[in-house]
């Protein structure tokens, strides 16, 4: 669904507020839940999103008007076909989307970005079965791989760094910083 549970975003503000990012990429932000928690953090950073279903664009939003800040800069396209320069930031956020993808190629997002030069990698995904289908017309919605806590443990800490974790009831939710 494009919204998510609140469970690991006072963590995730935690991290953001440490690190404050000057350029972030927010891969699949449906409704936009960390461009509203983070943004009002730290003033002036460039926000990119990468959505793939372009409904989601006007439905919630998401783009920076006059008198509100949004997404300064939109890619409406599957991520696995993104430049790489888009994960070249400060930070990228996962934020509950690798689960709509196959594991392989949420893996291969993953080794791609720290490859193009992130700097911090935020990773929220469910930790539990959940399985869910097309959502408001949108196929991209389907849960394509189930994670646990100990697979997404092994993926993070194939890149070296730095990775911190929280395991709630739902989610859980990695910060990995280039060290």
């Amino acid at each position: 669904m494009p919204t998510s549970d609140a469970e690991g975003k006072d963590w995730s503000l935690d991290w953001f507020r440490y690190h404050l990012p000057n350029t972030v990429t927010d891969v699949g932000p449906g409704e936009g839940t960390y461009a509203k928690l983070f943004r009002p953090v730290h003033e002036g950073v460039w926000w990119t999103a990468i959505e793939v279903h372009k409904p989601y664009i006007t439905k919630y939003k998401l783009k920076s008007t006059k008198t509100r800040r949004m997404y300064d800069e939109i890619h409406i396209e599957d991520v696995r076909e993104s430049e790489d320069h888009l994960f070249h930031r400060d930070l990228v956020i996962f934020g509950d989307v690798l689960e709509h993808l196959p594991r392989e190629d949420a893996v291969a997002l993953l080794e791609r970005t720290v490859a193009a030069g992130a700097w911090n990698i935020l990773v929220s995904v469910p930790i539990v079965e959940s399985v869910q289908g097309e959502v408001d017309g949108n196929p991209h919605e389907a849960h394509l791989h189930q994670w646990d806590a100990d697979d997404m443990n092994e993926v993070m800490a194939r890149f070296g760094g730095i990775t911190d974790r929280v395991i709630g009831s739902t989610l859980g939710v990695w910060w990995w910083n280039r060290g």
